[in-house]
């Protein structure tokens, strides 16, 4: 299966770049599904019609489906609500808000990932284009199985076994002073089936020749700063990159005086998207007349963006990490595009690399080889961050 996200910073038109692009993976005999995991679903929108959590025949060989986190919840995360919700219900909660508070903040992102994986795993669609949130959500997501490791390995898998062998003991003492149960088994083991799942989809992310990021930006200063940033902190999680769309740019047969310095601003714009995101190749989309809503207008999308074009292809292999060996010494290269030295903390605890960019950090597990050794030293060089080890 062939896996592209399609991101981007609100309302810069990644919906409508998704649908575009799974018409013409089906027009190409893909079985293609187009999945909206933004909490703010506008895929039916812009399909113009009727979509749901279960996939709908859109035309041959295209589906499309909005994620519903509620259905998710109830299918994947039954057990743990009930129980949440009878902890909540002790306390002295009515019904209904023990049920809304049994729904964890983030639970919809976890449930995207798990949708994700159980497509890959039945193998049912050739492509999978996933329309997800804006960057920010998008990032949480993508750094979920990096962050849920670490939780999983340092404090749940060491609870889980203790209250398996506690359980038995003080159960009969704890329900009637709590007014609840103690996790059972089914509860306790929810999370870490969770982990499970999102651990091995974490390998389908990382694999470039699988998975690919898609960045739809505009032509506008605010819009290219948080593309740039997405693009630096996408590497981190060793996601890649392989194509720019850049889109609404004003066609030059519009001449009204009213767009004169709109136009001048966006030359300016459009090539510095050219040049910040070398090498990868930036394909540009016109503003158009009308809304990109129902099938003829994504139609001419797909036409504009791919014409005889196969989207399912890998138009660039980003290697976002690297392990190398100089003078008798390891180097581990991070692709860190437009990312400042100063901007990046580094630190190692045991056998984990500790990267801080701003609000994103990665724990990185090291190999075997830089496990037992130390960081001697640190350089940015052609957006890579360098790190010796001695």
């Amino acid at each position: 299966m062939r896996l592209i996200l399609m991101t981007g910073k609100g309302g810069v038109g990644k919906t409508s770049v998704a649908a575009a692009t799974g018409l013409r993976c089906a027009e190409l005999g893909y079985k293609t599904l187009v999945l909206s995991t933004d909490p703010a679903h506008s895929l039916a929108d812009s399909f113009d019609m009727e979509l749901g959590h279960d996939s709908r025949l859109v035309k041959p060989n295209l589906w499309g489906a909005e994620l519903d986190a509620l259905r998710e919840l109830e299918g994947n995360w039954g057990a743990v609500k009930r129980y949440i919700s009878e902890v909540l219900r002790a306390q002295g909660l009515e019904g209904v808000q023990a049920e809304e508070l049994a729904i964890l903040p983030g639970m919809d992102e976890i449930f995207g990932l798990v949708r994700m994986k159980r497509h890959y795993d039945e193998g049912i669609y050739d492509v999978l284009i996933i329309d997800s949130a804006p960057t920010g959500t998008a990032l949480r997501l993508l750094s979920l199985p990096e962050v849920g490791g670490w939780y999983m390995r340092k404090f749940y898998k060491p609870l889980q076994g203790i209250s398996a062998a506690l359980r038995p003991l003080v159960e009969p003492i704890f329900r009637p002073i709590a007014g609840f149960s103690l996790p059972n088994k089914e509860v306790m083991d929810a999370p870490y089936e969770f982990y499970e799942q999102i651990e091995a989809l974490e390998k389908i992310l990382t694999d470039n020749t699988v998975t690919s990021v898609r960045l739809v930006t505009n032509p506008e200063k605010m819009v290219i700063k948080e593309s740039l940033r997405a693009h630096a902190y996408l590497s981190l999680y060793n996601v890649a990159t392989d194509l720019i769309v850049a889109n609404r740019i004003i066609p030059e047969e519009v001449t009204d005086p009213f767009f004169k310095r709109w136009k001048e601003s966006q030359q300016q714009y459009k090539q510095e998207i050219h040049d910040n995101f070398r090498p990868l190749p930036v394909k540009e989309i016109p503003l158009y007349s009308e809304e990109m809503c129902g099938l003829p207008a994504l139609e001419r999308l797909k036409e504009t963006l791919y014409k005889d074009e196969d989207p399912s292809q890998i138009y660039y292999k980003e290697n976002t990490i690297r392990i190398v060996q100089e003078n008798n010494q390891y180097v581990l290269e991070l692709y860190l595009p437009g990312i400042a030295k100063d901007q990046i903390q580094l630190s190692k605890t045991g056998d984990e690399l500790n990267v801080r960019i701003g609000n994103h950090r990665r724990n990185m597990v090291l190999p075997q080889a830089l496990a037992a050794l130390q960081p001697s030293g640190a350089k940015m060089e052609d957006d890579y961050l360098k790190i010796k080890f001695a």
